[in-house]
């Protein structure tokens, strides 16, 4: 059984899941949950790596701090508590802000990413050249821009964070029992947990679209590891050609769609997404 601990990542207190033994797979969450959705994959994989789900700055039971939300920062925490657990090699899965997260992870240090897993998304510089309503991405993320704003969001969604978050458990799922939303709701009704999410996407522009995902698209750099793009049958990126786009990115893609699924694929579907994993790593 995982194993919760504290750790002091520059001066950020991040809270983080551990379980097994050797090489280490970093799990990272998106919006809006935290390490728990991870509940059902840490077990199967800990038979075989050091498994280690980490609730990212903002979210679960990690510091709020008021800034530090571009992805460069939240990968170097991410980074900073692979080092402390004495990895300087890892596998990166990630999902949803988790899934970015990771991405920049893998093009700042490409040497000490095995391999990179991304669920359910497309690259945030894809996201804002989509931001259509010919590709469905405005109309399906309108969020993006909402949580964009300063100050409403918070004021708005926190007179009933049930019922807002639930808006996008049950738009989002199509295994709507699956999800532990009641674990959900506890973590953003904490002070500053609310806040701290749409800052995550506050960062998302111009912060890392303009600064990284742009500068280095147009650098020409491009993801060097074996990348595995997993997404929902009825999740929105279904609609824009996932694996095509990832290609563009990595020089080594490969795809797979879970089928009866939304955007949550660990929770809704974890035995198809520990079939792939497994299949990815080679077990």
């Amino acid at each position: 059984m995982a194993e919760s601990r504290m750790a002091d990542v520059g001066g950020l207190r991040m809270h983080y899941l551990i379980e097994g033994e050797g090489p280490l797979v970093m799990l990272v969450h998106g919006w809006p949950q935290t390490s728990h959705c991870w509940r059902h994959l840490i077990g199967p994989l800990a038979e075989h790596f050091t498994v280690v789900a980490p609730d990212l700055r903002g979210y679960g039971r990690t510091d709020k701090p008021l800034t530090g939300f571009d992805k460069r920062t939240m990968a170097s925490d991410v980074r900073e508590l692979a080092r402390q657990l004495g990895h300087e090699r890892l596998t990166l899965v990630g999902h949803d802000r988790g899934a970015r997260v990771a991405h920049r992870y893998a093009l700042d240090h490409p040497d000490e990413v095995e391999r990179l897993v991304v669920m359910d998304i497309i690259p945030t510089r894809e996201m804002w050249r989509r931001f259509d309503m010919d590709s469905g991405i405005a109309l399906g993320t309108w969020h993006w821009t909402f949580h964009l704003q300063p100050d409403l969001p918070e004021r708005l969604a926190g007179a009933d964070v049930r019922g807002y978050l639930g808006y996008f458990f049950e738009k989002w799922t199509v295994q709507r029992a699956a999800l532990d939303a009641e674990e959900y709701y506890r973590a953003f009704s904490q002070p500053g947990a609310l806040r701290a999410g749409f800052d995550d996407y506050r960062a998302s522009f111009p912060d890392d679209a303009a600064h990284d995902d742009d500068a280095d698209y147009d650098a020409g750099r491009r993801l060097e590891m074996p990348v595995l793009a997993l997404w929902g049958e009825a999740g929105l990126p279904a609609r824009v050609g996932v694996e095509e786009v990832w290609r563009d990115y990595a020089h080594d893609v490969r795809g797979a769609e879970i089928p009866d699924c939304g955007h949550f694929l660990a929770e809704e579907r974890p035995d198809l997404v520990l079939d792939h994993l497994r299949d990815f790593f080679k077990l």
